[in-house]
């Protein structure tokens, strides 16, 4: 029985490199596969949606008009709205309780009875102003049957 009494007895290892017996554990391995996978699977989700901020922007042509610019000079109202809620019109303080009939008498006193539609209202509202006291001047606006409201603002320097 020569084969008993060979190097690689029972509790030996195979020449293979094989272990026979169960008392050491095999080294760990890291599989690379999977992990390339997750990776890749990672790589496209982030090319995909770094994509998405480009369409963030409207890419619009405006139309070109070929009209004469009109000739009609727009009369203007200047509502004034102060930081403590007061109002002046045109420079003249006024109650917030007359408002109203203040800017129907300055339609009423135009000297070339302009209608509503082509007075333009400015209202020049203080930026710390009460929202109750710009909303006053808007419904003033609106009882006076005056449409055209634009909202003044100052530019940063």
């Amino acid at each position: 029985m020569s084969w008993l009494s060979s190097p690689y007895g029972k509790q030996g290892k195979f020449p293979l490199g094989i272990l026979s017996s169960g008392n050491t554990h095999p080294e760990p391995e890291i599989n690379l596969i999977p992990f390339i996978d997750v990776l890749l699977v990672v790589l496209i989700f982030l090319m995909i949606s770094t994509t998405f901020t480009r369409y963030q922007e409207l890419a619009i042509t405006l139309p070109i008009a070929s009209g004469v610019s009109s000739q009609n000079e727009v009369k203007q109202i200047h509502i004034a709205v102060s930081r403590d809620g007061r109002f002046a019109i045109n420079g003249k303080v006024s109650d917030r309780n007359q408002l109203s009939g203040a800017l129907h008498q300055l339609i009423l006193n135009s000297p070339d009875k302009d209608s509503p539609q082509n007075i333009q209202v400015n209202i020049d509202a203080d930026a710390r102003a009460p929202h109750q006291a710009v909303m006053t001047a808007l419904e003033a606006s609106r009882d006076a049957n005056l449409s055209n409201i634009v909202f003044s603002s100052q530019s940063k320097k």
